[in-house]
């Protein structure tokens, strides 16, 4: 399934939450949906668990 066809459907099941639940259900939609995303590119082997809590480094050197 191409990234524009999924795109879509997060869309439209964002505007169905938005119009049948309110403004609450749109944003529970939207935080769901991004969970479900980074878990599945962390079952895909996309993302790695150390690339969202690893700490930056500037100039080599940790703040």
């Amino acid at each position: 399934m191409s990234m524009a066809v999924v795109g879509m459907i997060a869309g439209m099941a964002l505007a169905f939450a938005g119009y049948f639940g309110g403004f609450g259900a749109f944003l529970l939609v939207a935080a769901l949906g991004a969970i479900g995303f980074v878990v599945g590119r962390f079952l895909d082997g996309d993302l790695d668990p150390g690339d969202l809590f690893r700490s930056r480094e500037r100039d080599g050197r940790r703040r």
